[in-house]
């Protein structure tokens, strides 16, 4: 990936932070049509978001253990 994606990647895991966040907002915030920014698909092929479902509830993301690390390995001062 590209130096610019994998920044807004880890820019995308801080936004989403510790807790989780509705699906919808998350999509409205960072996904893209622009074939050359995509982060939010980065982000979920590289295993970094967890997607939750629970019935009668909104659907969540949540940064995922393996994107937590990747975070953690590139970024120390966020977390």
């Amino acid at each position: 990936m590209s130096d610019t994606i994998d920044t807004l990647t880890l820019d995308l895991l801080e936004w989403i932070g510790p807790g989780r966040r509705p699906y919808a907002e998350t999509l409205d915030a960072w996904r893209t049509s622009c074939p050359r920014l995509p982060v939010w698909e980065h982000a979920t092929d590289s295993g970094f978001i967890r997607r939750h479902h629970e019935t009668g509830h909104p659907a969540l993301v949540s940064v995922s253990a393996v994107g937590a690390q990747h975070l953690r390995e590139h970024r120390p001062l966020a977390t």
